[in-house]
């Protein structure tokens, strides 16, 4: 299939740049696979879309501050730095800006941070390999100095205060990420006490958004196209609740793509989820058969994206541009702090 078949109009005025004052404001589009259609409706009404006896998986995942500002020695050029992947000790894969200034062996200084840096290696795609230089521990300096990685199409200066809260949900604890999980985003403590209430087992997993669930697809036909790997978890007592639910025909709930990646990753052929930390390197694209999730929770994506394949793959790539279409016809709020949509 080509990558032209998921591209869609999308107006600038809908790309959402500012979190709603509330979480749970947000709008739902809810899609029935079965029927082939859509409602309008609010987050607020999400608990009521579950059953007993359901399991909602969510991604426990922490974003760090992973976009690093400093200057190019000896010369002074500011460049920026997004960390994307962790080699070894103090050592990063890191999107550069302006990358064709940055080579082999150029220093990187972070201004009052006790922090420098130096270029060792050089990547396709912008990307370079640092070696930091600090007498203090570098996650805590990345913490003190670093911004919310926020996506390009926030269209900002750079982050504020905000949102280092915003763009990190509520049960966010397992720091790794350098994306948010943005179906998450919508819930709030009050949200989840609802759902336990009606008793909605809901169930933590860990996967750490890297580069790969938001690098654009740079080939035609979309078989060719990887995702690029991502650290995920399971845990055993994880494991056995979602398997008991699935055994006794309780539905599995993925709260965003990643956590599909995830449950889809450590799932077996015969459909039984595996208890195991390792690297989601699957891709799904349609023609993909689902095993475990059976109900999703999304946010709406870009065109022509990995994220719109993998929702394609789970919910018919028809049914989905027109109730993408009908999104862009109501106004819905699109991308990382934009409205979402419940597929079941």
């Amino acid at each position: 299939m080509d990558i032209t078949a998921f591209d869609f109009h999308l107006p600038d005025n809908l790309i959402a740049q500012e979190p709603l004052a509330e979480r749970d404001a947000s709008r739902m589009l809810i899609v029935d696979r079965r029927a082939g259609a859509w409602r309008d409706s609010q987050f607020t009404e999400f608990p009521q879309q579950l059953s007993a006896g359901d399991v909602l998986v969510i991604n426990n995942t922490r974003v760090f501050p992973a976009r690093l500002r400093g200057r190019r020695l000896p010369f002074g050029g500011s460049v920026e730095l997004l960390l994307a992947r962790e080699v070894k000790r103090n050592v990063w894969e890191a999107l550069a800006r302006p990358a064709r200034r940055l080579r082999l062996d150029d220093q990187i200084e972070f201004a009052g941070a006790g922090l420098r840096a130096r270029v060792i290696d050089s990547l396709d795609q912008g990307i370079r390999v640092i070696e930091f230089e600090t007498n203090e521990n570098l996650d805590d300096v990345i913490d003190r100095i670093g911004e919310p990685p926020l996506p390009p199409y926030i269209n900002r200066p750079g982050a504020v205060d905000s949102d280092r809260q915003r763009y990190q949900t509520v049960y966010a604890t397992e720091r790794g990420a350098i994306a948010a999980p943005t179906a998450g985003l919508h819930f709030t403590p009050e949200i989840l006490t609802k759902l336990r209430e009606r008793g909605v087992r809901v169930e933590e997993i860990t996967l750490h958004v890297g580069y790969g669930t938001f690098e654009p697809v740079r080939v035609a036909d979309i078989s060719q196209h990887k995702v690029a790997a991502e650290r995920f978890s399971v845990s055993e007592p994880t494991a056995e609740k979602i398997n008991q639910a699935k055994s006794n025909g309780r539905r599995i709930l993925a709260v965003g793509t990643t956590t599909a990646r995830a449950l889809e990753s450590a799932t077996s052929a015969g459909g039984e989820i595996k208890a195991q930390s390792g690297a989601a390197s699957l891709t799904i694209i349609p023609g993909y058969e689902f095993r475990m999730v059976d109900a999703l929770l999304t946010n709406f994506h870009l065109p022509k994206s990995s994220l719109l394949m993998l929702v394609s793959a789970f919910a018919g790539r028809e049914l989905v541009l027109s109730a993408y279409q009908h999104a862009v016809e109501k106004s819905y709020r699109f991308y990382s702090y934009g409205d979402c949509m419940l597929v079941l």
